[in-house]
């Protein structure tokens, strides 16, 4: 595969920039845990099934779908304590997440892959939180490769992608490359190729799946060197 052809190269951030996808599936567990083992179990599944979506969307699920007990689900009816519920997991979910992406492996190669590609626009588009993002590249040190952005929640990928190729900041053709089945799918929406990175991804789709939608795949991103 010639990186070199592409105009743009877009990155996830979780499991393909960080290895944080099990700091994020802990911190969505810590999180729910005030409202029981089970319902906590449950969040975590639905996080890993539905990897990519906000902290947002998904935190809406666990208050509107997944709790189950009467009495708290009484409480949320009024916007205000439902707010304040939400708020509350999200600070949570958030603080534990800050001290892990601190720490976790950010991928081998990356520099050198900034400088066989030194011609691409790079970008981020996450669907972790923005300004979240945007802090820790900076205190990894990896801010300065992106020179196209770092993009990521609230807004979902799907609107930003659509809105960074409007104003022409995503340049054709361009390459997203992501772990999950959601990075594939807004790539697929807007139009991108796209590559499946194995190594970290908590998405396991089969393998006659991958060849029937016919996408590339590798492994790390330092496999991509070798391209």
């Amino acid at each position: 595969m010639n990186l070199t052809k592409y105009k743009t190269l877009i990155f996830d951030c979780d499991g393909v920039i960080l290895n944080s996808n099990g700091v994020k599936a802990e911190a969505f567990y810590q999180a729910a845990l005030p409202y029981g083992e089970t319902v906590a179990a449950a969040f975590v599944n639905y996080h890993v099934a539905n990897g990519g979506v906000s902290r947002y969307r998904k935190f809406e699920y666990l208050l509107d779908t997944l709790l189950t007990d009467i009495d708290a689900k009484k409480t949320l009816r009024n916007k205000s304590q439902y707010n304040k519920a939400k708020g509350s997991l999200l600070a949570h979910y958030a603080a534990i997440v800050a001290l892990g992406l601190k720490e976790c492996d950010v991928a081998e190669g990356l520099h050198q892959l900034r400088g066989k590609t030194s011609q691409t626009r790079w970008l981020v588009v996450s669907g972790g939180d923005q300004d979240e993002l945007r802090e820790i590249f900076r205190e990894r040190g990896i801010e300065h490769l992106f020179d196209g952005g770092i993009f990521g929640s609230p807004d979902t990928k799907d609107a930003i992608l659509s809105r960074e190729t409007e104003n022409k900041n995503i340049g054709r053709p361009a390459l997203f490359i992501g772990d999950s089945q959601y990075d594939y799918i807004a790539s697929r929406n807007a139009g991108l190729d796209f590559m499946f990175l194995r190594g970290w991804s908590e998405w396991q789709p089969s393998e006659e799946w991958v060849q029937k939608e016919g996408m590339y795949t590798a492994l790390f991103l330092r496999d991509l060197l070798d391209e």
